[in-house]
């Protein structure tokens, strides 16, 4: 029977079928997504992908290290609010994105890493695969969700999990597993093409509950020396207008976590930025929106909190953050825009300005702490310290607001975020919430890839060592990045010394490197700078010409102080101490 079948099946004609498979079924659910842009390092089994990708008009940026590609799809999440996609190999790959992934978690940055991965049916048996991983389960607890897509016929399904999961709630990194068979798969086109999944309202608004507007609203009218703490969640929230609305109507002043500044002016009068200690001592009400108590901000409690009593505002999408570290007296959960909002509508037209006793207080102190940085930020000495190489950058920043300042460092990061002024939002990305090194050349990828603006990054020598071969990439791409190194020749300052042999100190680098002379041999500008008034006319220039350039900054190896700002944080010897 089977045999008549099959012969009166080979007499009838063949239609012919439109086939499609795992490569351009990938390609289509991203751009039907609006994913139009990968960071990532081509390699077995995504290489292919990779060109396919290009030719299907996804802008594809090929890094040199796959930790910088992710860093640059975690900022990207920042900036879009659309999950920023990084692409590796398998394994070792993978693993150099996994830091990555595991920052845009921490971060709340919508982020997916997609890896190509070994056959299940060899990894599962620990056969000895090419790159052999269980990559999936690796993933898993350093982002917030994990995906694997074994069949063509889910790719779309697999993809639109990961996006809901990267923006929805709180946004975050995930990761989404590609074995290597999958993108070879043959299915038909049309069955294929109705596969695929639109993602409609991937992170729909989460109205928070009346009762909490209201029990906010009553702390807050209670208080005497009220604060408002931004976040870069507020930044991220893109409710600009509403925030700024919301602030000036209460007449609060304000303090900007380092990510949040331009959200209002830094020169806002009710900003706080240069009375920080004050307001964090003093205050009694404090409204936390899109912040975090986490040690960035001592947790809330301890001595740079002083010993007035504090009640706790915080506006937040994620319940299982509130109480985190003290007591949140009035919760509000719910999405930032939506908080906000309902705070405004709630405020009423009559709403009473703070005590002028506190706001006069607050800008008394923040006046009187401005006046004294200001001689210090217009010296010229050569060689530069760090307060008047960064009061030239502020001055440019403020001639040039649309640029995006990217930051990292110890000494660097640290005086940087207190002297320079933003103008406006998500115009400042840094190191964020865990505070790690090597986030500078990725960041500033995405920021010009992203945004088409001028990047200024400004970079510890330390730092930039942990991504500085992607100034390669910023050439290769012709972006407008111009990358300024403050090279004190070392982690810290350029001083220390070995007592014990001759290897040097382990915080000192090769003495008056020449950093500038790396961005000339990729065909990029190099310039190398000794004085403020020098390394005013080099930025501008750069910023100017729009070309790739980076300007060795020579600094005072003996201006740092050990770990910046947060010496506190370094364990000391007790037989030192003794």
């Amino acid at each position: 029977m089977s045999a008549v079948v099959q012969s009166i099946s080979s007499a009838a004609p063949e239609v012919e079928r439109e086939l499609t498979d795992g490569f351009n079924l990938i390609i289509d659910a991203l751009k039907l997504n609006g994913l139009d842009t990968i960071y990532g390092v081509p390699g077995i089994p995504i290489t292919d992908f990779g060109r396919m990708a290009q030719a299907a008009g996804i802008r594809v940026l090929s890094f040199r290290h796959e930790q910088n590609a992710g860093y640059a799809a975690s900022i990207a999440g920042f900036l879009t609010k659309k999950p920023g996609i990084c692409l590796t190999v398998s394994a070792p790959g993978f693993l150099n994105g996994l830091t990555a992934l595991a920052h845009a978690t921490t971060n709340c940055f919508p982020m997916i890493l997609i890896s190509g991965s070994s056959e299940r049916e060899i990894v599962d048996l620990q056969q000895g695969d090419y790159e052999e991983m269980d990559q999936l389960a690796v993933a898993k607890p350093l982002c917030k969700a994990a995906f694997r897509v074994l069949h063509a016929q889910d790719i779309g399904i697999g993809l639109a999990r990961a996006i809901r999961a990267a923006v929805s709630g709180r946004p975050g990194g995930v990761y989404l597993d590609l074995p290597a068979k999958l993108f070879g798969q043959v299915m038909d086109a049309e069955a294929g093409a109705k596969s695929l999944v639109e993602v409609i309202d991937a992170a729909p608004a989460q109205l928070p509950a009346p009762d909490s507007i209201r029990r906010a609203l009553d702390v807050l009218k209670g208080a005497k020396r009220p604060l408002i703490i931004l976040g870069k969640g507020a930044a991220y929230a893109q409710a600009d207008d509403a925030i700024r609305q919301f602030v000036e109507k209460s007449g609060i002043p304000f303090l900007p976590m380092s990510m949040a500044k331009g959200l209002l002016p830094d020169l806002h009068p009710q900003c706080a930025g240069a009375a920080r200690s004050t307001v964090l001592k003093d205050s009694d009400v404090v409204m936390l929106i899109g912040a975090r108590l986490n040690w960035l901000l001592s947790h809330g409690k301890g001595k740079s909190w002083g010993d007035a009593p504090k009640k706790f505002i915080q506006i937040d999408i994620e319940p299982k953050e509130m109480d985190s570290n003290v007591e949140i007296v009035a919760p509000v959960v719910g999405d930032i825009g939506s908080c906000v909002d309902a705070l405004l509508a709630g405020m009423g037209a009559a709403w009473a300005a703070p005590p002028t006793d506190w706001t006069g207080a607050v800008a008394k102190k923040r006046d009187e702490n401005v006046a004294k940085m200001a001689p210090r930020l217009m010296n010229n000495n050569v060689p530069m310290d760090y307060h008047g190489a960064l009061g030239v950058l502020r001055t440019i920043i403020k001639e040039r607001p649309d640029a995006i300042l990217v930051n990292e460092g110890a000494n660097t990061l640290d005086l940087a975020r207190g002297i320079i002024d933003m103008y406006q939002p998500r115009k400042r990305l840094d190191v964020g919430t865990w505070g790690v090194m090597g986030i500078g050349m990725g960041y500033a990828v995405a920021a010009a890839v992203e945004t088409g603006n001028p990047v200024l990054a400004v970079e510890g020598d330390s730092a930039f060592g942990f991504s500085g071969m992607e100034v390669e990439t910023i050439c290769r791409y012709q972006l407008p990045v111009c990358v300024v190194i403050f090279n004190n020749n070392g982690i810290y300052r350029g001083t220390d010394v070995n007592s014990a042999g001759d290897d040097p100190a382990t915080t000192v680098f090769v003495e008056n490197a020449r950093y500038d002379r790396m961005m000339e041999a990729f065909g990029g500008v190099g310039v190398n700078v000794v004085s403020p008034d020098e390394l005013k006319r080099a930025v501008n220039a750069a910023m100017d010409s729009r070309k790739p350039t980076l300007i060795n900054a020579v600094i005072d190896p003996t201006a740092g102080s050990e770990s910046g700002r947060i010496g506190n944080l370094n364990p000391q010897s007790a037989l030192k101490k003794k």
